[in-house]
């Protein structure tokens, strides 16, 4: 089997969620380090020949070319099922809650969570930021939604680990380290033992997580 190589950079949150994938999959890959800072290398003709849009991370694997974090694990999850951890479920069913939970996360927890993060941990980099108390306000009430399915069953998609459950590995380990939003998981029984089950896998611990 080829190596799977992956243009990101450790510091990109996207990237960190896709080789996460790719360690759940046990599948080898060769990340290829994009310099994000002042080069922009991201910006350069040759990594725009492979994503146009200039964003980290994009995977090729055999002839294929493809960037969007979700879009990538989504592929592999599909493509090599019958490897690794099975990250989309048994039948349809399973696999529509997983499809179901992935899209709360894109659309109901990661808006509300990266502008927490931004505002709390990276603005004041450069002297800005604050408490987005309306984004914590309403992931408040996105995560009382979670404790109540998470009452019912061990992982949002069942009792198995999917793509659901992976997805929201990186910036819920920013809101929690960087931005001491701990509370937001730790006052919730169900909410905060599923976190200490997903963030103690070894897929997880492998990947280098940026601070």
């Amino acid at each position: 089997m080829a190596v799977i190589k992956v243009h990101g950079n450790r510091d990109s949150l996207a990237t960190v969620l896709v080789l996460c994938c790719l360690n759940e999959k046990e599948l080898q890959y060769e990340l290829v380090q994009v310099d994000l800072g002042p080069v922009g290398a991201q910006n350069k003709p040759q990594y725009l020949a492979l994503n146009p849009f200039g964003q980290v991370p994009t995977i090729q694997d055999g002839d294929l070319t493809l960037f969007e974090s979700r879009a990538i694990i989504k592929y592999l999850a599909n493509k090599y099922k019958g490897q690794g951890t099975d990250l989309l479920g048994n039948n349809l069913s399973e696999q529509a809650l997983v499809e179901q939970w992935c899209e709360v996360e894109g659309q109901s927890f990661y808006p509300l969570a990266s502008s927490i993060v931004y505002e709390t941990f990276v603005m004041p980099m450069s002297g800005g930021g604050g408490i987005d108390v309306a984004a914590e306000e309403k992931l408040n009430k996105v995560l009382d939604i979670y404790e109540e399915r998470l009452s019912k069953s061990k992982y949002l998609a069942g009792d198995f680990f999917s793509l659901a459950d992976l997805q929201h590995l990186p910036w819920t380990h920013y809101l929690m380290d960087a931005c001491r939003k701990d509370r937001l998981i730790t006052s919730r029984k169900h909410v905060n033992s599923w976190w200490k089950d997903i963030s103690s896998r070894r897929a997880w611990k492998m990947v280098e997580i940026p601070l």
